[in-house]
């Protein structure tokens, strides 16, 4: 007869803030010695992004060269609120992951909302520093960063019950990426993906003229239905929803924001016109018979 695996009993999040800590302390030759060219240049790009001291100097061209398209994130309340709402919904008691954290801006919202630990990974060293002198400022304790790689996060088993995977797919390769997420995730665990969608033909001609604001990978892999369904050959997936089909244009006219927002909210559920939104979001959930 077959032996039956041992199973393993969570860690606690002392065991795991432990684990994480090793991982962090990974030198640098180490950790650059297993990246690929492509992560190497995803890594430089986003230090350059991150790089708060020498955006401070920048000057105009530069600016609207490589930061630009920031205006238009004024538009998207309506996706921020409901990202909020779910974070504040999932996470009191858990162990939250902000999944290629940035300037972890998620793990400490959730660390103040009641995660019994709120962990950010990201590949650039420059938006780990800045996380964790963001978290030391808000007086977060329970929030910890780590540089990692998100196809290969060297995280324990099963250790994380909710992630957060914020417009940061579209730089990976999905088929590392989906079975390292669903390797980490907890029984019962969910993910939210928050992603820029391909299908609109004006939001597209923008990526293509303003090129260095975007990694050459991620210029050909903005998400599209497609990938959604690959995702669910690991998880079941849960709400799918679009978002900013015409708010972005409140960008040059911020008075007709609250207008836009409401006729998004109607365009939104109509087929084969909700392809047209900017911003799409989709919950992902461990599967139990895994």
């Amino acid at each position: 007869m077959a032996r039956m695996p041992t199973l393993r009993p969570p860690l606690t999040v002392p065991e795991l803030r432990e684990r994480i800590e090793a991982l962090a302390r990974i030198s640098n030759e180490e950790w650059l010695a297993g990246l690929s060219e492509r992560k190497k240049r995803e890594l430089e790009f986003h230090d350059r992004d991150r790089d708060r001291k020498a955006q401070a100097s920048i000057s105009q061209d530069d600016f609207e060269k490589y930061y630009s398209n920031k205006k238009y994130y004024s538009t998207v309340r309506q996706s921020v609120n409901y990202t909020d709402a779910w974070i504040a919904r999932h996470v009191p008691g858990k162990v939250f992951l902000d999944f290629a954290c940035g300037n972890g801006m998620q793990a400490i919202k959730a660390a103040s909302l009641g995660a019994a630990l709120a962990v950010g990974f990201d590949i650039s060293p420059v938006s780990v520093a800045n996380a964790a002198a963001d978290a030391q400022a808000a007086g977060v304790s329970n929030a910890i960063f780590f540089q990692a790689d998100a196809e290969n996060t060297k995280l324990p088993d099963g250790s994380v019950d909710v992630i957060l995977c914020s417009g940061m797919l579209h730089h990976l390769d999905l088929s590392y990426a989906m079975p390292e997420l669903r390797r980490i995730l907890a029984p019962g665990g969910r993910i939210l993906a928050v992603e820029a969608l391909d299908y609109n033909p004006f939001i597209k001609l923008y990526r293509m003229l303003t090129p260095a604001m975007r990694t050459d990978w991620e210029k050909t892999h903005i998400l599209g239905l497609d990938d959604v369904a690959f995702a669910r050959r690991f998880f079941d997936l849960g709400e799918l929803r679009f978002w900013h089909i015409t708010s972005y244009a409140a960008a040059f006219a911020p008075r007709l924001l609250g207008l836009l927002d409401a006729l998004d909210s109607l365009l939104a559920r109509v087929p084969l016109v909700q392809r047209m939104a900017w911003i799409f979001t989709f919950e992902l959930l461990a599967r139990e018979d895994r």
